[in-house]
């Protein structure tokens, strides 16, 4: 299908030069375009090695026509960019790494793919250890959580198994990707500056089930209104499950967690604490369920793991103030999970990306908030809202003098957490970059 074509690659980052490595093994002519000049020598001279024509620092006119069979797009490319238009208008046919990487996946991988607004990445890490103790040497780790498919397809072989999180802008470029088991932790409004209406959003997320049949299984959230409304009509097998009722399904109860009225695990034996994680514990037993995986494998797995980097993270605690690293909110909903984990006075630090989300949306969430410092493009919007809720609020530039403050300002007993509620590409490449930055800046102190 890829084989000896003319692609164009628009973004290069992790996947942009993955996807332009592995299909320049496959005979392709490649142009790869990224406006942002920063990026690894190293992975630029191997591509130019291999052939392929590299382009930085902005995107040209005169270097994109109707002569190339794909665009490949890097998911933070908005959909209105030239290129994407063009190739509309031309009949070009726009993918990503994910979906060229499909194709040429061995015959048989079985293939776990979770999306969500939240929630994704813990589910996804979850099910990853699971698997991955229960079968050993066969089990791979790829997508949004920071792995490129492209970077690790041939590592997998046939039979193998493939864990996948998925991310909606993903998602908006899929066409035959098609998961043995789908997972759908839940919809909360997000993106809504790439997707402009929160309709459109969730209309995207199906596309994760546009190719299911009954022979495929969907795992679905059923207290979560829009996930349960949306995927009524997906002809997949559907599993259901629930932190707030008893169904037909995995469900919680007395603070056990059941698979089908089987009990598998009382929340007390897991370290990931909150209704949050245990409906992503949830997913995670459904999938294994659905892969025959044992129970003691999956409750030996859950009792052991811990966390996610960047998501609620513990940092190191100084002085008596704990600190707690959460980059990986980039929505107001994850921030809303992350201020009901904690029952002690909080330093909030929020800010990022503008993208115009209701920050007023955490007014129910902040009873245990002293102090709000904000930074980044939205700082002064952010600003305005917690003024009208009466919330004490700072306003700084960047991340490290947002720590600096919050140390000034806090005290024993005190929790200082980095929830931003927005998206990092205002002043880093990732929400990874941010965390770790905070991490930095917090060991330093």
């Amino acid at each position: 299908m890829f084989d000896n074509k003319k692609i164009f690659i628009l973004g290069m980052a992790r996947s942009g030069y993955q996807a332009a490595r592995v299909l320049a093994h496959h005979g392709c002519e490649i142009v790869l375009n990224d406006k942002n000049e920063n990026q690894d020598k190293d992975h630029i001279k191997e591509l130019e090695d291999l052939g392929v024509k590299v382009i930085l620092g902005s995107h040209p006119d005169d270097i994109f026509d109707e002569s190339f069979d794909y665009l490949i797009k890097n998911p933070g490319i908005k959909f209105d960019h030239k290129y994407l238009k063009y190739a509309e208008e031309h009949n070009i046919k726009v993918i990503n790494e994910i979906e060229m990487a499909y194709h040429l996946l061995p015959k048989g991988v079985k293939l776990v793919a979770i999306t969500g607004t939240n929630g994704k990445t813990t589910t996804t890490s979850i099910i990853y250890d699971i698997v991955s103790h229960a079968f050993p040497g066969k089990t791979h780790l790829a997508g949004n959580i920071g792995f490129p498919l492209c970077e690790v397809i041939e590592n997998i072989k046939e039979n193998d198994y493939l864990i996948m999180e998925i991310g909606v802008p993903q998602l908006h470029d899929f066409y035959d990707f098609n998961p043995d088991i789908a997972v759908l932790t839940n919809i909360f409004e997000a993106h809504l500056d790439m997707f402009k209406t929160r309709e459109y959003y969730n209309e995207t997320k199906l596309r994760m089930f546009q190719n299911h049949t009954k022979k495929n299984i969907a795992i679905i959230n059923y207290s979560n209104e829009d996930a349960y409304r949306i995927t009524k009509d997906i002809k997949s097998t559907k599993k259901y499950f629930s932190s707030k009722e008893i169904i037909d399904g995995c469900y919680l109860k007395d603070d056990d967690i059941y698979y089908y009225n089987e009990k598998i695990i009382n929340v007390h034996d897991l370290k990931l604490q909150g209704a949050h994680n245990y409906e992503n514990v949830m997913c995670a037993i459904m999938v294994s369920k659905e892969l025959n995986i044992d129970n003691d494998t999956i409750v030996k797995s859950l009792k052991e793991f811990t966390s996610v980097e960047h998501r609620i993270e513990y940092v190191r605690t100084l002085n008596g103030k704990e600190f707690y690293n959460d980059s990986k909110a980039t929505n107001i909903t994850s921030t809303q999970i992350a201020l009901s984990a904690f029952n002690k006075p909080t330093v909030l630090l929020l800010g990022g990306l503008e993208r115009h989300q209701n920050f007023l949306d955490l007014k129910d969430y902040l009873k245990n908030t002293k102090l709000v410092i904000c930074f980044g493009e939205n700082k002064n919007r952010i600003k305005e809202e917690m003024d009208s809720l009466n919330v004490e609020t700072f306003v700084v530039e960047n991340l490290k003098e947002a720590v600096a403050l919050a140390n000034e300002h806090s005290s024993k007993g005190d929790v200082i957490l980095l929830s931003p509620g927005s998206a990092s590409w205002d002043q880093y490449k990732c929400f990874e970059d941010r965390g770790t930055e905070f991490k930095e800046l917090v060991k330093n102190l």
